[in-house]
């Protein structure tokens, strides 16, 4: 008889060391791009990484101090509920009604562990096995795998450099089946930082509802935009969508806040019952400290996250120049978040020193071991032939990082 493999349908639950759900799962590309760098300039390399999404600012001293104070109050020493602070719920309501005009409950909001607890958990609540999301490409490398984990089906439909990276209400219909339960929408979108106007909006919103379909709307840039963009939100634009939709954000991006893990998810309350009942028994209630430092930032000014878009704003445009200046790439410019998401197909089987990337899986790796600057490969976000480039560093580094690159590439040769 043959040998048994992992994957034989004769081996035994004993033989099987990872469960097929856990071990189908990939790492986080964007964070193993950061892992590595960071690895690199630990040993004295000089390595740039362009691949966290993250700020380099600090958090703002306010929400740290206030973060200090919860430390030595023992009433934040205990567990406590588990869909979050009440005084925080509130909070995250009324900041809601403030920069979006939507207006919800306290019971309709859910803090969570980070956005992506925020996500799983959403999915989790409203997929049964078989049900397909809608999923516009490039996405964030966490989104399918959310999906999936939750027994859900995800669904790509692809916008390209074309049209700004925005999917149009026709490519959305010919992706619907009868299995379609739910539509994910993010704007400002994590890699291309494409923004929707609010006519797209409203467009998308009423094709969702007509169709009675849930929407997922990832709202954690809503205030990185730039230019003549404008952040929408989608329940707002289409009002009709509030039974379905689940509005998913965080203190992360808006508050450099990234390692404080705090984000929550709003919808209907059966549904944020559901997904509180689920973390309940996950991860109990999110760090009262980190809560504590979440509240005084929604419940404070934006003048931190001004500050951060200005300098976000100037960089953007100095890296679209620097890489549009690239023979074979080609860079929209993006509206809002901090990512460029450039083609590079131009410059896929063309020698570099001596190799011919093949994909930009290649070339990432070509341009790391060559002039060390890290970047994400598109493969990641669902789409081959592009990289996605953070501009979430300081100036200096960006443009001695797009330096290097700009004088590899420009060695590219038929």
């Amino acid at each position: 008889m043959a040998a048994m493999t992992a994957t034989s349908p004769e081996t035994s639950p004993t033989d099987r060391r990872v469960s097929a759900r856990i071990g189908a799962i990939s790492e986080s590309a964007t964070l193993a791009v950061d892992a590595k760098a960071k690895a690199l300039k630990a040993a004295g390399r000089p390595v740039i990484g362009f691949g966290a999404g993250e700020p380099d600012f600090p958090t703002p001293d306010y929400i740290v101090d206030a973060a200090a104070k919860a430390c030595h109050d023992p009433k934040y020493h205990r567990y406590s509920p588990a869909g979050g602070l009440p005084e925080l719920r509130q909070a995250i309501a009324a900041k809601t009604l403030r920069d979006s005009g939507y207006e919800v409950d306290a019971s309709q909001v859910l803090v969570t562990n980070g956005g992506k607890q925020a996500i799983y958990e959403a999915f989790a609540a409203i997929l049964d096995p078989g049900d397909e999301v809608i999923v516009p490409t490039p996405y964030w490398t966490t989104y399918p795998e959310s999906i999936r984990l939750s027994g859900g089906v995800p669904v790509e439909v692809v916008a390209d450099e074309t049209t700004g990276y925005r999917v149009s209400v026709e490519q959305l219909e010919a992706a619907r089946t009868p299995n379609t339960k739910v539509l994910l929408f993010v704007s400002p979108s994590n890699p291309t930082g494409a923004v929707y106007s609010r006519e797209q909006v409203e467009e998308i919103g009423r094709w969702a509802a007509e169709k009675g379909l849930w929407v997922l709307t990832d709202e954690i840039y809503e205030h990185l935009v730039y230019g003549e963009a404008r952040f929408s939100s989608l329940p707002v634009v289409v009002p009709e969508l509030r039974d379905k939709c689940i509005v998913v954000n965080g203190v992360a991006k808006t508050y450099a806040m990234t390692g404080w893990r705090v984000g929550w998810l709003i919808g209907p309350k059966d549904v944020v019952k559901a997904a509180t009942n689920l973390q309940s028994h996950a991860t109990s209630n999110v760090s009262n400290v980190a809560q504590v430092a979440a509240l005084a930032a929604v419940s404070g000014d934006l003048d931190a996250v001004a500050t951060m878009r200005e300098a976000f704003d100037r960089r953007r445009r100095t890296i679209v120049r620097m890489l549009n200046e690239i023979n074979g790439v080609v860079c929209p410019e993006p509206e809002g978040a901090f990512y460029a998401y450039p083609s590079v197909k131009g410059l896929l089987g063309k020698e570099i020193r001596g190799k011919r990337p093949q994909t930009s899986v290649d070339l990432a790796a070509l341009i790391l071991e060559e002039v060390e600057v890290a970047v994400v490969p598109g493969e990641a976000f669902g789409t081959p032939g592009y990289l996605r480039l953070s501009y979430a560093l300081g100036d200096e580094d960006l443009v001695e990082g797009i330096s290097r690159v700009q004088k590899l590439l420009g060695e590219a040769r038929d």
